[in-house]
């Protein structure tokens, strides 16, 4: 079994690009439909898929701005979280963490890109127990918030 990302942009076209320019995407593939919108763009990024489609409201189809933001978060694991992390902000993505190191043994950072999906770019740099970082969890979410 394997799970892939179909997002939704506004701008499946500009997105592709985007993409190849942010995080090193080659397209496989696309989907026009006579309007002129992407049914879908199949990229490759490293050895996973992503699909992107224009947003199709008559179908309930709605990209992050339509619908005031995203609750998903995707995850990038890479062997230079710095530099993917400086291609990404160079091709247009927005700083929401910088790249830092973590409790959890990660070289770690996340944008959101110029469509409204947010991005975890990440490199495990340290193996921490398990129960150091359920701690270090428990820790960082007790004080107020």
């Amino acid at each position: 079994m394997v799970i892939t990302a179909h997002i939704v942009v506004q701008g499946a076209s500009q997105a592709a690009k985007f993409y190849a320019d942010a995080f090193g995407a080659t397209e496989v593939s696309r989907i026009p439909v006579p309007d002129g919108r992407l049914m879908s763009v199949e990229l490759r990024v490293g050895s996973s898929a992503l699909h992107i489609a224009d947003e199709f409201p008559e179908l309930g189809v709605l990209a992050p701005p339509s619908i005031g933001g995203t609750a998903t978060v995707l995850q990038l694991e890479v062997d230079d979280a710095d530099a993917v992390f400086a291609q990404a902000v160079a091709a247009g993505a927005e700083v929401r963490q910088p790249v830092s190191d973590t409790f959890w043994g990660a070289r770690h950072g996340q944008v959101t890109d110029p469509f409204g999906h947010r991005w975890n770019i990440s490199r495990q740099v340290n193996e921490v127990p398990h129960d150091e970082v359920v701690a270090a969890a428990a820790a960082l979410f007790s004080g107020p918030h």
